[in-house]
């Protein structure tokens, strides 16, 4: 009885994001869009082994939907930190609606070859290049924190629910009325996102400063990735996993057409029962949390499962081993790939999350993307089943040789309370020249240590370093006066004035404890010394 009422427990834990309104309007219509795309997916992928079968041309049509990624998410990730989300997001659905249609009705005209399905792949993915990163971001703002963990794996549980019916939708719409039927069902979808994109009411932040510019925006998501640790860790361990695992999308229609000798109702149906063994994971994650605590430990454990599962998928001449391999897949996919997602979102403030999250995935779909692409030149040169067993053992080594990088961010130790440097007020006669943003900002805080605490100030500043990079330095250097070895100067700059006022509101709670920390060295009495100069043309 208690081992039933705790599934019950899990059970109910799983759906908890559901209970608010908008996570849940957008959720439902997401799913509906992820249906489509994979309906599709598995019209382009057929469609090309008929166009042209070989195992290059048949991986391509994974790269051309997955190139985009690589190519956008950056400017995506900056435009939906500037750009009000909504509309944003309803742009991004339009996009991808025109395109659908257009492919579709040129597939019915009889007017498409494999190059211009190519095309039309692509066109498609970059609408959802441009909508990933936002809709990654979008998710902390539709359900509070407590709940975003469960949240962004109802994602992927709608993502891997689509991937269950999707493919099999698409494989019986294709055998009925061919793949133009499968591509207008995916138009259909994505027009049921954007009328509810429509009805979603976003109540936008308000902010006293002026938006980021493009190009500075993009500059600061950089350098926040490259100042931050948990999330450099989320890149590295995502790009080993996803890199090996693309085998499985380059080259799964060729194990069903050729090694199994079926046809395109069977190939929706092995990503289908991939799909299924997604979900089912998805509902049992709270539950999983339990037995593997740490985001780093499941990552592992669920990376060695997709290892075993392209092994038996290689060595598969039937299609019930098949199936089986594609279950077990579907189980580490869903499981890994939201963790790991959960992972950069705990790993970026909401100011630089879309950015900061369009880097993730241009990494990870940039190592997909050149995934597909390997594991199908190695698909054509030693043969499919050779090709699959060669990235189910890379992919176990590589999983535990990055098994050091942390993905759970350390807890945050409490504030010293001490005085913080505060800098004095501008002078009045200088802001319009201020107000202009004309010229970099060079902030300097003037530290006196004690010089037995040298190693533990040295220590701390390398933290506070992170810091003022992550919140939007340029450049950071520390100095120690050599004829006074208790004297310290801390200077870095910024791009302008504007940017000097966004940075106290980019610090989250363990900064400020960093900066408390660097603070509490100082001797004397009194707070650090701190002052801004602007950068003139002499």
């Amino acid at each position: 009885m208690h081992c039933r009422l705790c599934h019950l427990g899990a059970m109910s834990l799983a759906f908890a994001p559901l209970r608010h309104p908008a996570f849940r309007l957008l959720w439902w219509a997401n799913l509906a869009a992820n249906i489509g795309l994979w309906v599709q997916n598995t019209g382009a992928g057929w469609m090309m082994t008929g166009l042209d079968p070989s195992p290059v041309m048949v991986s391509l049509v994974q790269a051309a939907s997955m190139l985009p990624v690589f190519l956008l998410a950056l400017p995506a990730g900056a435009a939906a930190d500037i750009i009000d989300r909504r509309q944003y997001l309803i742009a991004a659905q339009a996009w991808v609606l025109t395109v659908a249609s257009a492919l579709a009705v040129l597939t019915w005209a009889g007017w498409l070859g494999p190059w211009g399905l190519l095309f039309f792949t692509f066109c498609i993915g970059m609408g959802n290049a441009l909508n990933f990163p936002a809709w990654a971001a979008t998710t902390p703002e539709l359900v509070p924190r407590e709940d975003l963990v469960q949240a962004i794996a109802l994602n992927g549980i709608g993502f891997n629910l689509s991937r269950a019916v999707g493919p099999a939708i698409g494989g019986f719409v294709i055998g009925l009325a061919g793949t133009e039927a499968a591509f207008a069902l995916n138009a259909f979808c994505f027009l049921v996102l954007l009328l509810s994109l429509l009805f979603w009411k976003r109540e936008a932040p308000a902010s006293p400063l002026p938006p980021e510019h493009f190009l500075g925006a993009m500059r600061a998501g950089l350098r926040f990735v490259a100042a931050s640790p948990a999330m450099r860790a989320a890149i590295l361990r995502a790009c080993v996993f996803f890199f090996f695992t693309a085998a499985v999308w380059g080259l799964l229609p060729l194990v069903v057409r050729q090694r199994l000798g079926l046809g395109p109702e069977s190939y929706g149906l092995m990503l289908g029962v991939m799909g299924a063994g997604a979900v089912g994971t998805g509902f049992a994650l709270p539950l999983l949390r339990t037995r593997l605590p740490t985001r780093g430990s499941m990552v592992l454990a669920f990376s060695l499962v997709s290892s075993v599962a392209l092994a038996l998928l290689g060595v598969s001449g039937h299609w019930l081993p098949a199936a089986v391999a594609m279950l077990l897949f579907g189980a580490g996919w869903l499981a890994a790939a939201s963790t790991l997602q959960a992972a950069a979102q705990f790993a970026t403030p909401a100011w630089v999350r879309a950015r900061a999250i369009g880097i993730y995935q241009l990494c990870f779909f940039g190592a997909m993307t050149a995934g597909a692409v390997l594991w199908g030149w190695a698909g054509t040169q030693f043969g499919v089943e050779l090709a699959l067993l060669l990235a189910a053992a890379a992919s176990g080594v590589c999983a535990f040789a990055v098994r050091g990088w942390r993905l759970d961010l350390a807890p945050v130790r409490e504030a010293p309370a001490v005085p913080m440097p505060r800098p004095e007020a501008p002078a009045p006669e200088l802001g319009p020249v201020l107000a202009g943003d004309n010229g970099r900002v060079l902030e300097v805080v003037r530290y006196t240590v004690d010089p037995t605490d040298r190693e533990d100030f040295l220590a701390v500043m390398r933290e506070a370093r992170r810091v003022r990079l992550r919140s939007g330095a340029v450049g950071w250097v520390l100095l120690d006066d050599v004829a006074h070895p208790e004297r310290w100067i801390e200077l870095w700059s910024v791009e302008s004035w504007t940017e000097h006022l966004r940075e106290a509101g980019r610090l989250d709670p363990a900064d400020r404890a960093v900066l408390a920390r660097a603070a509490a060295f100082q001797i004397g009495g009194g707070p650090p010394e701190a002052a801004r100069y602007l950068a003139v043309e002499p």
